[in-house]
């Protein structure tokens, strides 16, 4: 009930959409800690509840569901610590070998997961689901060249073949879960493992990338970038939002740094933000004004203040309470202790 009333205080605050923390798809190599949620059979009564705690509080709610890959691949000694750690390669990153390249039939169990958690997201009320595919998991290492060395339909240099196992998963939600059901693809160049990684090294890529995502069945893009106002490619001022919505004419989520003027590596590094908490708001305006996304995602300012959104609307800039490390409490130490092993 605890995430419930997190999730209920923030819809009360003025956040239309709520969208879960990264939750595990029902497969036993998809997270090896109890820190991350599961969306499965014997867990799905907990998250209805959260659903129905947001939809109380006026708001909307998806599920964020994903799978580690190799990313977190240290066993904690917690639950499926036996499970094989699977990648595109048997690479965490680029001469990282971590656990085991997945065969086809790995990837059919997957697929399969994916398609098991989306359903279990409908059945318990929410309004819609987002596919994680970014930040150096499972998904995202098929992305990205220096992850994904597979030799078969699911990999090689041209990013066409790299997106097709993503993009199948998506495909297979979006038949599982049928045509009215929104599907969200999230997506980040940057890595966990290498903060410069670029998935798309040009306009070309990117747009390959999106129109497989948009043939399998997304509905919107929910584009990860570590500080919002960052040009996506030196010859251009458009951000990788900007190039996104362009490019697909799909609605376009925006993140990364709203309100702080730290990214969420310099915050694990222990750096705090300095300045008001509506530093960026003008540059944040711009770019919403010249059409770079439809909506904008806040994380830490939100975690730090459930009332941020009512604040910021009532322009009480004074009364916004600003992020801090300690705002995580025992999250923060294993997500330093990630950082660490993915650099």
């Amino acid at each position: 009930m605890r995430l419930a009333d997190y999730y209920a205080a923030r819809a009360r605050g003025g956040v239309q959409l709520i969208i879960s923390e990264s939750i595990a798809v029902d497969h036993p190599s998809a997270s090896r800690t109890r820190k991350y949620g599961r969306l499965a059979d014997d867990t799905a009564q907990e998250w209805a509840r959260c659903a129905e705690a947001v939809h109380r509080a006026g708001g909307h709610f998806f599920t964020q569901i994903s799978h580690d890959g190799a990313l977190l691949a240290a066993p904690d000694g917690d639950y499926f610590a036996d499970s094989p750690v699977l990648s595109p390669s048997g690479l965490m990153k680029p001469g990282t070998p971590v656990g085991d390249p997945a065969s086809l039939a790995d990837l059919d169990a997957v697929k399969a997961a994916f398609v098991r958690s989306a359903r279990i997201a409908k059945h318990i009320g929410a309004d819609g689901v987002e596919i994680h595919v970014c930040h150096g998991y499972l998904l995202d290492q098929f992305l990205w060249s220096g992850t994904n060395r597979r030799d078969d339909r699911y990999g090689g240099p041209d990013v066409a073949d790299r997106v097709r196992f993503p993009a199948e998963v998506v495909q297979a939600v979006r038949d599982g879960v049928g045509a009215d059901f929104p599907i969200s693809v999230r997506l980040s160049q940057w890595k966990q493992m290498d903060f410069e990684a670029q998935v798309a090294r040009s306009v070309a890529e990117l747009a390959v990338l999106l129109e497989a995502f948009v043939r399998a069945g997304a509905d919107v893009f929910h584009v990860s970038t570590r500080r919002f106002g960052d040009a996506a490619w030196p010859d251009s001022p458009l951000s990788l939002a900007g190039w996104a919505r362009k490019l697909s004419s799909k609605p376009i989520i925006e993140v990364g740094g709203v309100g702080l003027t730290i990214d969420m590596v310099e915050t694990f590094s222990g750096q705090e933000t300095q300045g008001p908490a509506e530093i960026n708001f003008p540059a944040l305006a711009r770019r919403f004004e010249d059409g770079e996304f439809d909506l904008i995602a806040v994380g830490r300012s939100n975690i730090a203040d459930p009332d941020w959104v009512a604040k910021v609307r009532s322009r009480e800039w004074g009364r916004i309470r600003q992020f801090k490390l300690a705002d995580l409490g025992d999250v923060a130490e294993e997500a330093r202790e990630s950082l660490s092993r993915a650099s």
